[in-house]
């Protein structure tokens, strides 16, 4: 089967020449894209932060993951991923979507999926040279416009019917459990076929929250978390494995328990994995990676060989999030790669074999 290309999108972000020092690593050490949250109130500006690593780099694919219609209007996130291809021609993408945390955080709400199509129907235009009308005394042109391809993150199913009739890509972010990731692709494959594309044209992508803990009743824990936050945010989700949510309301849950600002993104995933200790193994399972190196290989490659397409890029978000800075030997980004991937690139060629 084809081996995808493995992104990472946790870095030090303490300031721009530490991320662009700690890209150039994973960069060398054998990572194939490198992907920042857009995320104002969290972190530094994410398109000064590519172009720093742009200048470090040579091969490693960058873009944000995600970007947004409400921080940031898709003229300004056109331009500014314009510039980054600019600096990185031809490894640039643009991941795009609701924005949740980004935008909860400054008190506004996500966007819509009306709103979410029609800014990356109008960044697709810019970004391929063509005048937009947009309301203004004359149509809008992007000077410096660049080909980037524009991968929309996606988790329900208007989404992602949606992504599959406008994207360059789809970044599925479902979990890792074969019910729910087939019943994505279909989406996305459905909404192509209505907008009249070929439904293999529409490259794939998928995030999987990845628990690298060696200590399993700790792993147990943070792998809880994330389920809970994909319930938090979308809980259809729990439908097509066979699971229920058999505790408390997430939100009453949070206040009580000071769990902010959501299960995903709390500071403290093992603590925040415990509030939600009613949840079944099966549950964690479903919505994460968990374990330790031959764990988590062994749980890739299963996923990756029953998904009913093969995927371009496959991101392994760090759960926890990494210090800054990451142990270089001892830290996620070190021990995915030399303990994990080449295992997993391994079981992969070797299903490519007649």
């Amino acid at each position: 089967m084809d081996i995808p290309r493995f992104g990472l999108n946790r870095f030090d972000a303490r300031t721009v020449d530490a991320f662009a020092a700690d890209v150039r690593r994973a960069e060398t050490l054998g990572w194939d894209a490198a992907l920042q949250p857009d995320s104002q109130l969290r972190r530094r500006d994410t398109y000064v932060l590519l172009a720093a690593a742009a200048r470090a780099t040579e091969r490693i694919v960058l873009g944000p993951l995600i970007a947004n219609p409400v921080n940031r209007h898709p003229t300004v996130t056109a331009s500014s991923i314009a510039t980054i291809d600019e600096l990185a021609p031809g490894r640039t993408l643009l991941g795009w979507g609701v924005g949740d945390t980004a935008v909860r955080l400054a008190g506004l709400r996500p966007a819509r999926v009306k709103e979410l199509e029609a800014g990356a129907r109008l960044m697709r235009s810019l970004l391929d040279g063509e005048a937009v009308e947009v309301g203004a005394a004359r149509p809008a042109r992007l000077p410096h416009a660049r080909p980037v391809p524009i991968w929309i993150a996606a988790g329900g199913p208007r989404t992602l019917r949606m992504a599959g009739a406008v994207a360059d890509g789809v970044f599925v972010r479902v979990g890792t459990h074969c019910a729910n990731i087939a019943a994505a692709i279909e989406a996305i494959r459905a909404g192509a076929r209505e907008a009249g594309r070929d439904p293999a044209s529409v490259r794939l992508g998928v995030v999987f929250h990845t628990v690298l803990v060696d200590e399993p009743a700790r792993a147990l824990a943070m792998a809880r978390s994330m389920a809970a936050g994909y319930y938090e945010y979308s809980p259809m989700l729990f439908d097509p494995p066979g699971l229920s949510w058999e505790g408390p309301d997430p939100e009453t849950l949070k206040r009580q328990h000071d769990v902010w600002p959501d299960f995903h993104h709390a500071p403290d995933v093992e603590a925040s994995g415990r509030v939600v200790g009613f949840l079944p193994v099966a549950a964690a399972d479903a919505f994460c990676l968990r374990g330790g190196p031959a764990d988590v290989a062994g749980q890739l490659v299963a996923v990756l060989r029953s998904a009913p397409a093969p995927f371009d890029y496959v991101v392994l978000q760090p759960i926890p999030s990494p210090p800054s800075p990451d142990h270089p030997e001892r830290g996620y980004t070190a021990r995915m790669a030399r303990e994990v991937l080449p295992a997993v690139r391994r079981a992969l060629q070797a299903a490519r074999r007649p």
